[in-house]
């Protein structure tokens, strides 16, 4: 018995002892009590013995399934070690799929779904493209390899055997006639580049020839809409002094001109020295007009005495032909009407006439408003040293009233600077009432939009020829 259960049985024993006195206890009051202490302690020994064989059968019960584990784990322990090697790197591509999606959405304030919805969209987006260029990629390849597989046509073969045999010796006739083929084919491209006609007045009176520019026919087309702005320029050979042209004609191949132009002071047996040329341009205002061909007429081959008037084809230039080696001068005029003020742009110029021994030239550009051959107001650019193609883009403003706009001259010559010597002027552009040909057309524009510039090129005249010119303005 434990010693808890004798002190329990004790303690009841104990309490009868302060009866009071003069009581007496009866002898079945004790033994009920005895008997009741001995049920109690025949429980805790039960209880006892039951927790002692409840413990023995757990243990045996462990020990049956540790055998169990023993014998069952050789056959499990093969799948483990297959899976631990895969587990711990999906779980590392997981885990770092989680981060990058939690940092994207902790930056964009978007939740982590919609962060993973938008990745998933952008890899399905590129997985397309690169499926779609594989396919485009493998199609191609296919139709190649099919064009490469094609079978060869025998009967094609045959033919070109035949052909190539037939051309081995030819006959002398089928060499002549292509040789005559070659010859026609070379003439029809020569007169590709059109024809002109033109008339002839020589007045034996007063030593003058009046030359009438009629029209020209079947121009080819040097603009991109297919078409060309043609006008011509009329002079003699070999001096040049005099140059006439005509007025441009916007976009026609076929343009009808009937203008006349008169060289004085030319008796009869200066003028049988002398070569009539007709030059044929197409305008281009921002670049150098291109020169679609020429007609030349010595004039010693043709009757004056007689009014001539004929259609002559047009024949490519050779070189620079009959254009004058001077040189290109851009610039820009702009006009407003009710302040009477006029701006004169000079922007650049190129492949001017070399000047220098050294081969080079030293540039400006003069600028002179005239009228009635009287130089009201002139102007003049910097000096640009060795070159043949300066650039200035240098403005200058003259007042002119707009009751006067409409008389006067624009003189822009070129010069070429010489410190020791005089500076010879290497050419000339005359704009306003006494233009002509581009330059006409380009004071035209200027007065046809006010307050707007308008930049064009223009070719440099022969210096003595415009001075000829500003003469006749008095």
């Amino acid at each position: 018995m434990p010693p808890n259960a004798k002190t329990d049985g004790e303690q009841p024993a104990a309490e009868p002892a302060p009866v009071a006195p003069g009581a007496e206890t009866a002898p079945a009051e004790l033994e009920t009590i005895s008997q009741k202490l001995e049920e109690t302690t025949h429980h805790s020994n039960f209880r006892e013995q039951a927790a002692v064989q409840a413990a023995e059968h757990q243990k045996a019960e462990n020990q049956r399934i540790a055998q169990v584990e023993t014998t069952i784990a050789p056959k499990t322990t093969a799948e483990p070690e297959e899976t631990t090697t895969s587990m711990p790197v999906i779980k590392k591509i997981e885990n770092v799929g989680e981060k990058i999606a939690v940092k994207l959405a902790d930056t964009t304030g978007l939740p982590t779904w919609g962060v993973v919805a938008i990745i998933i969209l952008v890899f399905l987006v590129v997985f397309g493209i690169i499926f779609f260029c594989v396919r485009r990629f493998l199609k191609k390849r296919r139709t190649k390899d099919g064009k490469g597989k094609k079978g060869v046509d025998m009967k094609s073969v045959q033919l070109l055997g035949s052909a190539y045999k037939e051309k081995v010796q030819p006959d002398m006739e089928e060499l002549t006639e292509n040789a005559e083929e070659g010859d026609e084919e070379d003439k029809q491209s020569e007169q590709k580049l059109g024809r002109l006609n033109f008339k002839l007045e020589y007045d034996f009176n007063s030593n003058s020839l009046a030359v009438t520019v009629i029209q020209a026919e079947e121009l080819p087309a040097l603009d991109m809409g297919g078409t060309s702005d043609p006008y011509v320029k009329v002079y003699l050979l070999p001096d040049k002094k005099k140059k006439f042209e005509t007025k441009v004609h916007r976009k026609t191949l076929s343009p009808v001109f009937n203008e006349t132009f008169t060289f004085k002071s030319l008796p009869y047996a200066d003028a049988m020295n002398k070569t009539l040329v007709f030059a044929i341009f197409d305008f281009d205002r921002f670049s150098k007009h291109d020169q679609i061909g020429e007609v030349k007429v010595p004039l010693c081959t043709i009757d004056l005495a007689q009014t001539i008037e004929e259609w002559r084809d047009l024949v490519s230039v050779e070189g620079e032909g009959g254009q004058e080696k001077l040189g290109d001068i851009c610039f820009s005029l702009r006009y407003v009407p009710t302040a009477g003020k006029l701006t004169v742009v000079i922007l650049e110029a190129k492949n001017l006439k070399k000047m220098d021994v050294g081969g080079l030239s030293d540039p400006y550009v003069k600028i002179a408003i005239m009228q009635n051959g009287k130089r009201l107001k002139k102007k003049k650019t910097s000096i640009k040293k060795c070159t043949l193609n300066p650039y200035y883009n240098e403005s200058f403003s003259f007042e002119v009233p707009f009751e006067q706009i409409q008389k006067i001259c624009l003189v822009v010559t070129v010069v070429d600077y010489d410190r020791i010597g005089t500076s010879e002027p290497i050419g000339r552009c005359i704009l306003g009432c006494m233009g002509t040909g581009t330059e006409l057309r380009h004071w035209s524009d200027m007065l046809a939009s006010p307050r707007r510039p308008i930049a064009q090129w223009h070719t440099l005249k022969d210096p003595e020829e415009t001075d000829e010119i500003l003469k006749n303005m008095k």
